[in-house]
């Protein structure tokens, strides 16, 4: 029997309750909008077994919280109302705010270089939301489809999901805390692969170091200047042009002498691997594909051809075991090179010259029964190179990097956050990215350090090593054309920065590795907000400023103009101790740990391998208000599968205080791997910095005499006193905001931001006034696809594109919170030569605050009267890019002068409008998706043509002036204004 609070439902309702039943555990449930809708749904890709979603358990309870669906055009809308006051996490990578109240994610695997906060889809999708409750407890609640989803939560309170029928949702909760959801959640999808201890130091990556004597460069500079490093990436120009499982017989000739010489200095060498296989007849891979009839479908049977880096590119279809099993063997050839790891790249799958990024939904997947048979792309968009590497040795875990990925893709690989940009904005999302992926079930993620697109200061790339050395996954990366970003590429001052932050990582090496055992173990997290200390406390629900790594509480300052020291931190309720290495500087994070804990820690070793048996150990430890602290220290050889066997240590250490007298023991362990023989450095936190030590073996007891409160205190004060010195002494990086390349791009200087009535908007006067971020908060849309240095919104003087006018740099004349009834309003004047100008205004009206209005002039400024006062030959051209969220469903339409009515898709190409086929003062683009339009309203007396340009998920809509000479009384004008309706 269906259950629906005790009731049986009928299974044509288009609307109403769900209908439940217990699976997996207690506390878990599934939803279905009824009977049949259960039995339609595909098979579960979450899952590690999916099975377990399928079949009922037998428990008496009902779910706390019963979500509520309708069904309508096809899409399945499933809404869960929760408490007033509930905090929402989660959805997987996304930018933006920690808290996700108030925005909108859809899960659609996306190729997003230069991503913002604004950005809805990025390169993985986790249809998820944590939900912690105002008492604490947490639930939380997956959409299982694979199909493009809807995470709607702009409503306080309420969850939506929107997707294609038929799917479940599941609810794991309420349980006591956030950390129990994502426990019951790894027991549904599991928890992350373990990692071999190498992948947790500092990987060094560029795009691309392009020979092997660059490579070596590298590796022996690291070496020579004592910064920890473990890895170095190669990316796609190691390849012989660009196809897949080859080298480039001149750059890279001999890769397996190259990687046993990086071995020998301690280095591990990771490689590039892209889905996209060239189509070249006498290609191996091909070759070797098409016999095996491999390769993804088009929607008339043949081979679906996508343009990649190697140009026509065909795809392994890897839904179908045989096609897993043919790439693994691929990867298990390509491993005895010496390959240590495999960097999976462009697999969202992205394709070049294509409208939406990726390959048509209507592909065929020929997939394997369990997966849910043949089925279209849009059923599978979102193991095989992990099976190969497992497969090529035994005795190595292998490592495997992802841009894309779904839920449960944590068992095989890690993860980044993608094509970041390297502004001031980056580091305080990209860390909140880290969470939220670790919040989504992934917790092995970071990303690229300093940013991937631009060029970073010396203190932006400061700064954001001392944040990312403390991240789970930790990884230094950046684009070609971009000036150089390795540690020491920035000066004296930030290279010491540098080493200090990774020397820091490499002490807490013990720490995080434990972390992640238990992570693998049990799906607890490895980086979390800060709120997991205290899940009732409302101070810390949105607080983005610290995480914690276990107990250990890091607080950072990403703000250029507020170092370290000067951060207003937050700390959780009880007992939280400062301390550091004698390593204290600005742009370091301070560190804290929670009373009642310990953690390992390390030597700073140069690299992983370079640790032994006999290396000291050392335990920190905070006596919590009882006078107790716990920890745990996990141990094996490091790589390979014993531990598996119970060839490990798991040390469970403890210390207490009787009187004035701390006793630190082992008081359990576990595992058959025998303790090594090493000095133990126990070293007991007093506060303020300040400590008491002794040695000892590990395994024996230890024990400390507190000092008496007089002597603590005084050593509180020296403490504070040694501190403060080496603050003022230390060496700062310079502020050098200018950087000169000629793709740097100024990418590390702030945007100016309009903000008022229903619009966020950010301008860039310094790079041709460009405005790169048009947001409507009440739909959560935003609308313009922009680069800092390209794209957005810009403006031409001329017919040619990016003619003068779309580069320079304006001049901000006015700037104004109320001016002239207007709200927000911002003038701009950019001179484009010849004595002419472009000027703008950007303005919010406060009479019609739904509206966002540009007022355009090409004036003449200083035209000599040689020329009568007149200019040369000039036209306005204005020149939006639009982002396609859904490229799609996406169109344009618009009443013409003379009365005829015009629908524009992606496929109707390029198209110019003149005359009495000018649009009637208006014309609006559309997403079907969301519902909602943009309807562009201009001056028909101003306008002569209107364009309309499809691109790669974007599409321009262009506005051109009439063409001719401008004098001081006769400038060009083109007014118009941007206003977003729902479609009726």
């Amino acid at each position: 029997m269906t259950i629906r609070e005790g009731q049986a439902v009928a299974a044509d309702v288009t609307a109403g309750d769900m209908i439940f039943e217990p699976i997996l555990e207690e506390g878990v449930f599934r939803f279905d909008c009824s009977a049949n809708d259960r039995a339609a749904a595909f098979p579960s890709l979450s899952f590690v077994n999916g099975k377990d979603r399928d079949t009922p358990i037998t428990i008496h309870h009902v779910p706390s919280y019963i979500p509520t669906y309708q069904c309508l055009f096809g899409q399945q809308i499933v809404k869960l109302e929760l408490p007033a006051g509930t905090s929402f996490y989660g959805t997987g990578e996304v930018s933006g705010q920690l808290e996700r109240t108030g925005k909108r994610v859809f899960t659609w695997n996306t190729d997003a270089w230069g991503y913002g906060p604004g950005t809805t889809s990025l390169y993985q999708s986790h249809p998820w939301v944590l939900a912690v409750l105002p008492s604490g407890e947490s639930l939380g609640i997956l959409a299982d489809t694979t199909r493009r989803c809807e995470i709607d939560l702009r409503n306080k309170s309420i969850i939506q999901f929107t997707a294609p029928s038929s799917y479940p949702v599941i609810t794991f909760g309420p349980f006591a805390s956030p950390g129990a959801v994502l426990t019951s959640l790894s027991h549904a999808i599991g928890t992350v692969f373990m990692p071999p201890k190498w992948s947790l130091g500092y990987h060094q990556c560029r795009y691309s170091y392009d020979s092997d004597d660059r490579v070596r460069e590298i590796t022996s500079t690291f070496r020579e200047k004592e910064i920890p490093c473990d890895v170095v990436w190669m990316d796609i120009d190691y390849m012989d042009g660009f196809r897949c499982f080859t080298f480039d017989k001149d750059r890279f000739s001999d890769p397996k002498s190259l990687v046993d010489s990086l071995h020998r200095d301690g280095f591990k060498a990771i490689w590039m691997l892209d889905p996209g296989i060239k189509r070249e007849e006498g290609y191996f891979v091909f070759d070797s594909g098409c016999k095996s009839d491999v390769w993804m479908k088009a929607a008339d049977g043949t081979p679906f051809v996508g343009e990649v880096w190697p140009g026509p590119c065909v795809f392994p279809d890897f839904t179908q075991s045989k096609v897993r099993h043919w790439w693994a063997q691929l990867v298990q050839d390509f491993i005895s090179n010496g390959v240590d790891g495999i960097w999976n790249d462009m697999n969202e799958p992205a394709v070049f010259k294509s409208v939406t990024k990726t390959m048509p939904e209507s592909n065929i997947h020929r997939g394997d029964d369990e997966l849910g048979g043949v089925q279209n792309h849009s059923h599978y968009h979102n193991r095989s190179t992990y099976e190969g590497m497992k497969s090529s040795n035994e005795n190595k875990r292998p490592f495997v990097l992802t841009r894309a990925g779904f839920v449960g893709s944590q068992r095989y690989a890690a993860t980044w956050t993608g094509d970041n940009l390297s502004n001031w904005g980056a580091p305080a999302h990209e860390h909140l990215m880290v969470l939220q992926l670790g919040l989504s079930g992934q917790p092995l993620s970071g990303p690229d350090i300093g940013g991937f697109g631009g060029n970073a200061t010396p203190k932006l790339f400061g700064r954001w090593m001392g944040i990312g050395a403390m991240f789970p996954f930790c990884r230094g990366h950046s684009e070609m054309d971009t000036n150089d970003h390795e540690p020491w590429s920035f000066g004296e001052e930030c290279e010491e920065v540098c080493r200090l932050a990774l020397k820091r990582r490499y002490r807490f090496l013990p720490h995080i590795y434990t972390l992640f055992y238990m992570a693998h173990k049990t799906g607890t997290l490895v980086a979390s907000p800060t709120f997991f200390a205290d899940p009732k406390d409302p101070r810390l629900r949105t607080l983005e400023n610290s995480f914690l790594l276990g107990p250990l509480l890091v607080c950072a300052s990403s703000m250029p103009h507020q170092e370290s020291n000067d951060l207003q931190h937050v700390l959780p309720k009880g007992i939280w101790l400062t301390f550091d290495f004698d390593d204290a500087h600005p742009d370091l994070p301070l560190l804290f740990l929670q009373g009642g804990s310990i953690i390992p820690l390390g030597p700073p070793h140069q690299h992983v391998g370079e640790a032994n048996l006999s290396d000291d150990l050392t335990l920190l430890v905070a006596l919590n208000e009882q006078g107790t602290a716990k920890g745990i220290l996990y141990e094996d050889d490091g790589d390979g599968y014993k531990y598996l066997e119970g060839e490990y240590l798991l040390t469970h250490y403890i210390a207490e205080r009787e009187s004035s007298l701390v006793t630190i023991r082992v008081y359990t362990e576990e595992g058959s791997w025998k303790r090594p023989k090493c000095r133990l450095h126990v070293m007991l936190l007093l506060g303020g910095g300040a400590m008491v030590d002794a040695w000892g073996m590990d395994g024996d007891t230890i024990q400390i005499t507190l000092p008496s409160e007089d002597e603590v205190s005084k050593m509180v004060a020296a403490s504070e006193k040694k501190y403060n010195a080496r603050l003022e002494s230390c060496k700062r990086i310079p502020d050098v905001e200018e950087i000169s390349s000629h793709k740097g791009v100024e990418l590390a200087r702030t945007p100016i931001e309009l903000k008022s009535g229903e619009w966020i908007a950010k301008v860039v006067p310094w790079i041709g006034g460009r405005i790169i971020s048009m947001e409507h908060v009440p739909s959560g849309t935003q609308w313009l696809h922009s680069r800092i240095e390209i794209n957005g919104y810009e403006e031409y003087s001329g017919r040619e594109y990016r003619s003068a006018g779309c580069t320079e740099d304006y001049t901000v004349i006015e700037r104004n919170l109320e001016h002239a009834g207007e709200e927000e309003s911002l003038m701009m004047e950019g001179e484009i030569g010849g004595g002419l100008a472009i000027q703008r205004l950007i303005s919010i009206r406060k009479d019609n605050p739904k509206v966002f209005q540009i007022d355009s002039s090409l004036v003449a400024r200083k035209v000599g009267a040689g020329s009568g006062g007149f200019s040369r030959l000039v036209c306005l051209r204005v020149h939006p890019t639009f982002a396609l969220l859904h490229p799609t469903e996406s169109f344009i339409s618009f009443t013409a002068v003379d009365g005829s009515k015009h629908e524009l898709w992606p496929d109707s190409g390029e198209q110019t409008f003149e005359g009495n086929l000018l649009p009637k003062g208006e014309w609006s683009l559309w997403d079907k998706c969301l519902g909602v339009g943009l309807v562009n309203r201009f001056n028909v007396s101003e306008v002569v043509k209107c364009l309309i340009h499809w691109g790669t998920e974007t599409v321009n809509l262009e506005l051109w002036s009439e063409e001719r000479p401008v004098s001081k009384e006769s400038p060009l004008k083109v007014s118009h204004e941007y206003e977003v309706v729902r479609m009726s």
